[in-house]
């Protein structure tokens, strides 16, 4: 059975935007800025290039510079997790080793998507991206975006044979399939996170080590109290913060993400909204819907606003 804390990489881990400036190319400031807030305000490690950063969208060039630019950046005050899967084994360890290069603290790898394998594909294909890096790993489940779902089997083989596989990022939506790795797993160095805002709560209740969130960009503070007062045994204060914030975590998925998220940090001035397609800004009722879900919370707001 795991544990819920100790996990190198805390509890609040930020799948973080990847800021565009206006002609689409990297805003680098904007980066500084988000990375910098993100720290100040509860984030203990940072997911780089990841879906929410946009990660189909850029360069293999642009990915190694971010990479390399926010290790440099975070100066140690937040752990640097490289988003370097795809759908081929072979580049994705090609990826590991850029990240490896940048000095990445660890590695995000999502099931291979779009071309479907088997179970035992899934199984081959993170044991060859474990043995061709020394970086620790977080294996990323997310049918609804890969088509498929790694199953608990497959996960329990996967940590018994790579012992730097040390967590999941949940996003199956499924708390009973994560229950069921949780009472199964006898390694002590295995962590799973709720790749859902909306379900941290109830991931921490069958042994879930934290969030790997998008919501956490803004009320990082909230969220890192909450799992802190769960930790502590306070249940009803957990509780109570879930409540509060529950239409923010549900209301920044309400269109394909990160399109919400990038909106709202354009509110507080952090960053532009802009997307690169196929993603387009939200339709001004959907703005309008959010600002209004924004109002009713309080925001980490920025000590500085760089984007007016």
């Amino acid at each position: 059975m795991i544990e819920n804390t100790n996990s190198p990489f805390g509890s609040v881990i930020t799948a973080m935007v990847t800021p565009f400036q206006t002609d689409y190319s990297l805003d680098l400031k904007a980066t500084e800025g988000i990375i910098n807030h993100l720290i100040a305000t509860g984030s203990q490690s940072l997911v780089v290039n990841g879906t929410t950063g946009e990660s189909p969208t850029l360069e293999e060039p642009e990915q190694k510079e971010l990479f390399v630019f926010a290790k440099e950046k975070a100066g140690g005050k937040a752990k640097i997790i490289a988003g370097v899967g795809t759908n081929s084994t072979a580049k994705t360890i090609k990826y590991t080793h850029v990240a490896e290069q940048a000095g990445a603290d660890g590695l995000l790898v999502v099931v291979p998507y779009y071309n479907k394998p088997s179970q035992a594909g899934l199984i081959k294909h993170f044991q060859e991206i474990a043995k061709n890096t020394s970086l620790p790993i977080i294996i990323y489940n997310i049918p609804g975006r890969t088509g498929i779902n790694m199953t608990v089997d497959t996960t329990l083989e996967l940590i018994d044979t790579c012992k730097n596989i040390i967590a999941l990022k949940d996003s199956t939506g499924s708390v009973e399939q994560a229950a069921d790795i949780a009472a199964k797993v006898t390694s002590k160095k295995f962590w799973i996170y709720s790749g859902d805002d909306p379900l941290t709560l109830p991931f921490l209740s069958i042994g879930g080590a934290g969030v790997v969130s998008v919501a956490s960009h803004l009320v990082g503070t909230k969220i890192k109290a909450m799992l802190d007062h769960y930790f502590k045994g306070d249940y009803d204060q957990a509780r109570k913060i879930h409540y509060e914030y529950l239409p923010f975590f549900k209301g920044i998925f309400a269109a394909p993400n990160p399109t919400c998220i990038k909106y709202a940090l354009a509110k507080v001035g952090l960053c532009q909204e802009t997307l690169r397609l196929p993603l387009v800004p939200l339709a001004s009722a959907e703005k309008a819907k959010l600002e209004a879900t924004m109002k009713s919370i309080t925001i980490d707001t920025p000590k500085t606003a760089l984007v007016v």
